[in-house]
């Protein structure tokens, strides 16, 4: 895997750990029933991944993994909620899944391919270790694609830097409008398309994801690569953290995150 944009920094966590089957994965929940085997592919602190693991139980269900930082999480909360025995965590590469051909009805993977050099290959190798009945599913956000409310131009200015940084990475920071585009290049013979929003606009959800970007402009690894790659000053990253709280503590504040969804399949 290419350089990791946003690290691993307390806040990133938390916000990984914020979701869930219903706020990151609905589109596929329709598709699920007990008994299913399911790989999630960038599976982080392992939320999504547990709930996913209640709805397709007694199916076995494998949570992957760079970052063992990541998995630990992932582990404790699979013990803390009674599921260390459905539920692996294992580290992989998701261009290389060290996994059998044909081994999981589902395979999921929700905002990876935005982070990857070669979504593509990832996505071949999901389809790889899926059962010919079975689903690969993908969700992914635009950064392009995000609006906001009120026009701050420290949040444009933290746009453009995260564009930069990612890009050098040689990561996709608008993946998800080229999901589908990315799907089809990966070979499936049918893939549905869809789209949905996380939207923050209550004192609480303006404090979790303006609050949260405030600290991660000065604080995660995406500040530490954005002034080493000179796309940014240490200067510029606290006007940019300055407009994430102005806009949080701002009654009328809105931001609405696009995400594309694919759901894709082996046969027609």
């Amino acid at each position: 895997m290419n350089a990791y944009t946003h690290g691993h920094h307390h806040t990133v966590v938390a916000n990984h750990a914020s979701r869930s089957a219903e706020n990151s994965a609905a589109y596929l929940l329709p598709h699920l029933r007990p008994g299913l085997d399911l790989l999630d592919v960038g599976c982080g602190p392992g939320s999504i991944t547990l709930d996913l693991a209640r709805l397709v139980a007694p199916g076995r269900v494998v949570g992957l993994e760079y970052a063992e930082e990541a998995l630990r999480l992932a582990r404790e909360a699979a013990q803390e909620q009674g599921l260390a025995d459905q539920v692996e965590f294992v580290t992989g590469d998701a261009h290389a899944l060290d996994l059998p051909d044909a081994s999981f009805d589902v395979v999921h993977a929700h905002q990876v391919m935005h982070h990857l050099t070669d979504p593509v290959s990832a996505l071949r190798e999901m389809g790889r270790v899926c059962r010919p009945d079975g689903v690969v599913a993908a969700r992914e956000a635009d950064y392009g694609a995000m609006t906001w409310f009120p026009d701050l131009d420290g949040l444009e200015q933290w746009r453009a830097t995260y564009r930069a940084v990612s890009l050098h990475n040689g990561a996709h920071p608008d993946a998800g409008r080229r999901l589908r585009s990315l799907a089809l290049q990966a070979g499936f013979a049918k893939v549905v398309s869809s789209a949905s929003v996380w939207l923050y606009a209550s004192a609480e959800e303006r404090e979790f994801w303006g609050g949260g970007w405030a600290r991660r402009t000065i604080e995660s690894d995406f500040a530490r690569q954005a002034v080493e790659l000179g796309v940014a000053t240490e200067a510029d990253l606290r006007t940019m953290s300055e407009a994430w709280r102005r806009w949080a503590d701002d009654e009328s504040g809105w931001f609405s995150v696009l995400h594309g969804e694919v759901l894709c399949y082996a046969g027609p």
